[in-house]
């Protein structure tokens, strides 16, 4: 692989485990610079910063809830001042919980939307001033498979995974003059590390992929990556899916 990126600077929230992590990697061996953001766990973004420069790139951590309008606006600022520009953010961080709709508070809804759809707005409205400065800025959001199929006990996930497609196309819209392309990422059946009291999604026992294998958190990065590269500047308002056909067989 080439160092396309070579000179350009990435936010990725929810990079210090699975997917956020591989997708943080993956960017800096792109040759761009990382800035590695989750919401408290310094153990976790601190180890993908040392595997970073281990490889020769460079990174920092940055912690912040990105529902918190404040943390993320430090954050934006973190990355300037640190690294002098933004050219790509990764809206990755997300909470993903099950319950069934009948029990499920308002609180437990508001918590999934907050993080995962208002997280992703409140990102790119205080990374947009640096990403207009880019002058091929990209903005790339982390969907997910259940928002285009449904699934059982997700109702928050699904609506605010949903959410993310229109925002993806509105900002698509909004921001092409200042030539930023915006796209979205949808994963599905991925194969990452998970508690031992969190069992694997419900939705992913009713759904498989067309060759019957599980995809990495690899898989999904190696798109991100692409959708940051020179080579996919004509790509805008796209939803991408990286799930092995799992949607052509839902």
């Amino acid at each position: 692989m080439t160092k396309e990126l070579a000179g350009k600077v990435a936010i990725v929230t929810g990079a210090g485990r699975n997917i956020g992590r591989a997708i943080a990697q993956t960017l800096a061996e792109g040759g761009a610079s990382i800035v590695v953001n989750a919401r408290s766990n310094h153990a976790e973004a601190e180890s993908v910063v040392r595997e970073i420069e281990t490889a020769g790139g460079k990174a920092i951590v940055h912690l912040g809830d990105v529902a918190d309008a404040v943390a993320v606006q430090a954050m934006a600022d973190a990355a300037v001042k640190r690294f002098g520009r933004i050219d790509i953010l990764v809206n990755n961080a997300a909470l993903r919980r099950e319950k069934p709709f009948a029990e499920m508070s308002y609180a437990a809804w508001r918590e999934i939307l907050d993080v995962t759809l208002d997280g992703t707005f409140l990102c790119a409205k205080a990374c947009l001033p640096a990403l207009r400065q880019s002058g091929a800025g990209t903005i790339v959001n982390i969907g997910g498979l259940s928002a285009h199929t449904g699934a059982k006990n997700r109702a928050h996930i699904v609506t605010a995974k949903a959410g993310i497609i229109g925002l993806t196309r509105a900002l698509a819209h909004d921001l092409a003059d200042d030539g930023i392309t915006v796209n979205c990422v949808v994963p599905g059946l991925i194969g990452t590390a998970r508690p031992k009291d969190k069992p694997e999604p419900a939705h992913h026992l009713t759904h498989n992929t067309i060759t019957g294998i599980r995809g990495r958190p690899e898989d999904v990065a190696a798109t991100v990556r692409f959708l940051c590269g020179p080579g996919a500047r004509y790509i805008n308002g796209q939803a991408i899916h990286a799930n092995g056909g799992a949607y052509l067989g839902a």
